[in-house]
């Protein structure tokens, strides 16, 4: 791979074989011209290399012909939603055919009374939410990407967003799926009951695979009641120690958050040189809390959470009653990605995990990492699971600063793993992560993960070369 993150370029079909495809996806359906395929060679990971060609997936019979045609022809294909992953995932960096979800858009189904919404994968996120809305539901997953990522996308990374620390994550809100296998074979897994145990759960499974087992075709999805009120506070520490403290407290009582969101000291140094965000000079973190549910016990449950919020280190906490104050907590959390990106010419961003009370130690060594390796590490995300996102920022035209960026995130992953986390909680694996999960994963468990992919894919045509090391 080049030093841009290209790969080197491929050849096109031959004349015949595109002309199959052509008949075989439909007039429309099918881009083979460089400059047409080149947009669906990237996503957010700023990875690039251009296909052979893209198929728009119009429906589950034309795609599974056409993955029997890619095995067929041994072509590798590759699923995309909308390319807001930051992985790498949907890069076909060994050529083959991008099948682009985008065009299978529509809700298929709401079923107020049974709670659950069939959908294509192309559907975004906020066009579900919308539509479920107005019946009075919401589905939990709601990934910052919402107005852009589709629901396929959400289940190929089980992408979640903070309201994953109360509702949890696409895995528990997703009843079952259709799909096609890499062999071209036609499946249904799951129920359409909160209750089934009959036969493995291949639903759970296909969730955060990244296209690499089969390639969902529709998706039920489980639906939740909105609440009748939600209620945002804003508590402000001293130090990252006072802030974990205070997320282990609030984790501890009865009363779940629906959002708890973390900010390092690095983090609230970034807004304050971007917004107007009115901070004490002395903050060194912030925690964002939002409380739902019945109108009539909110206030309790908000007082509930402001004692487990209260200790030594509170500098400041305010609950807000009014949209405008709302906003206003907001603004301080929502003006550091742009933020981040006006920081430094190069930024990677990486979300892992740790249990909830190791994120001070987790903080402490990335803040040393960043020391010795002159790097900026900014780090933020959802402090109710552990989910943080750690941003290096660099510049690459500085001499050496590419190779220290990955000697630190070398390093970080090795802290992640000490500390008993995991090296990504919702932004998947892809080719960012790939070479580094033999460090989490035993060997005998990558065997047994490796045959179950050969069971799916045989003559491994999806996705190759991405989630799991070679």
């Amino acid at each position: 791979m080049s030093p841009g993150g290209e790969y080197p370029p491929v050849e096109s079909f031959p004349r015949p074989l595109e002309q199959r495809l052509r008949a075989l996806v439909g007039e429309g359906n099918l881009l083979t011209g460089r400059v047409d395929c080149w947009p669906y060679g990237y996503d957010n990971s700023r990875r690039h290399a251009c296909p052979q060609a893209v198929v728009f997936g119009t429906g589950h019979e034309q795609i599974r012909d056409l993955v029997l045609f890619c095995n067929a022809e041994r072509i590798p294909l590759i699923a995309r939603g909308r390319g807001t992953g930051t992985t790498g995932a949907t890069v076909p960096d060994r050529g083959g055919i991008v099948l682009s979800l985008e065009r299978m858009d529509r809700i298929l189904e709401i079923d107020p009374d049974n709670r659950l919404a069939r959908v294509e994968p192309g559907v975004t996120n906020q066009a579900l939410q919308e539509a479920i809305a107005a019946k009075g539901f919401f589905w939990p997953p709601d990934p910052t990407s919402a107005a852009a990522c589709t629901i396929g996308g959400n289940l190929a990374y089980n992408s979640a967003g903070p309201r994953a620390v109360k509702y949890g994550t696409p895995r528990e809100n997703t009843l079952g799926l259709r799909a096609v296998t890499g062999l071209g074979e036609e499946i249904r897994t799951g129920v359409l009951t909160t209750k089934g145990v009959v036969g493995y759960d291949l639903t759970r499974l296909l969730i955060g695979s990244e296209g690499t087992l089969a390639i969902i075709t529709e998706a039920t999805l489980r639906l939740t009641p909105l609440p009748e009120a939600k209620r945002t506070l804003q508590a402000v520490y001293r130090d990252i120690q006072s802030a974990a403290r205070a997320v282990s407290a609030i984790m501890a009582q009865p009363v779940t958050p629906c959002a708890l969101e973390f900010m390092d000291a690095k983090s609230l140094e970034l807004v304050r040189g971007f917004s107007d965000a009115d901070l004490p000079a002395e903050a060194g973190a912030l925690l964002m809390i939002e409380v739902d549910g019945p109108t009539d016990g909110l206030d309790h449950a908000v007082e509930s959470i402001g004692r487990a919020a209260a200790n030594e280190g509170l500098i400041a906490i305010e609950a807000a009653r009014d949209a405008e104050t709302v906003a206003r907590l907001w603004r301080t959390r929502k003006s550091l990605s742009p933020a981040l990106r006006k920081a430094a010419p190069k930024k990677i961003n990486e979300d892992v995990v740790v249990p909830v009370s190791r994120i001070p130690a987790l903080v402490e060594g990335l803040n040393r990492l960043s020391r010795e390796q002159d790097i900026p590490i900014v780090n933020f995300g959802h402090a109710g699971n552990g989910n943080i996102h750690m941003n290096l920022l660099f510049d690459p035209a500085e001499p050496g600063a590419t190779r220290r960026a990955e000697i630190c995130l070398d390093a970080a992953f090795d802290l992640v793993l000490q500390l008993g986390g995991t090296l990504s909680g919702e932004h998947g694996v892809g080719l960012e992560k790939r070479d580094f999960i033999d460090r989490e994963i035993d060997p005998v468990t990558l065997r047994l993960m490796r045959a179950i992919r050969r069971q799916f894919d045989p003559n491994g045509i999806l996705n190759p070369g991405k989630a799991l090391p070679e």
